[in-house]
């Protein structure tokens, strides 16, 4: 159930061997942008998106885990193409890739037109999200079973985005 910006998930046991699909957990909205969510040029201000994104993002990672979650790191945000006021954002996010407590979600952002539905990929997003257990302290993760080309795409890609992070942490500590 969803109140306000609180998510609650059914917190059913996870067979640790067995993981989850990601359109299991996967999550799609949509909102429509209002003059409000806008700057001076009628586009979206882009911590709007950012802050639809990590919501998306994260209920995302609660839903594959059945866990508290916090973002760890938005590691990558593309804005691509301006969103207008009046458009319909559609919001798709799907978890790609499980360490032991953290998890990347991959998010698209595309901007619709109402009236002509066309459609164009405004935003891109990866962001990290790590499980807690009931102290707060990171928690294993369930493990994601990738079913389509398309999941297991993401989900190779997905570890090569993990291994530079890791590289480039470790040249800067």
């Amino acid at each position: 159930m969803i109140t306000g910006y609180w998510l609650v998930v059914n917190r059913r046991p996870m067979n640790k061997k067995t993981g989850k699909k990601p359109s299991e957990s996967a999550v799609e909205t949509r909102y429509l942008l209002m003059p409000h969510q806008a700057n001076q040029q009628g586009t979206a201000f882009g911590g709007i998106i950012v802050a639809w994104i990590d919501m998306v993002a994260a209920m995302t990672a609660q839903r594959h885990c059945g866990k508290e979650v916090v973002t760890a790191g938005i590691d990558s945000l593309n804005f691509k193409e301006p969103i207008r006021i009046g458009d319909h954002v559609i919001l798709k996010a799907s978890i790609n890739y499980v360490s032991r407590s953290s998890m990347e979600i991959g998010v698209q952002v595309t901007r619709e037109d109402p009236y002509t539905h066309d459609k164009t990929v405004a935003t891109t997003a990866h962001l990290t999200f790590v499980a807690l257990d009931e102290n707060k302290k990171p928690t294993p993760a369930p493990p994601i079973l990738p079913q389509t080309a398309q999941e297991k795409k993401r989900y190779k890609n997905a570890q090569l985005r993990v291994k530079a992070r890791k590289e480039m942490l470790k040249r800067t500590n």
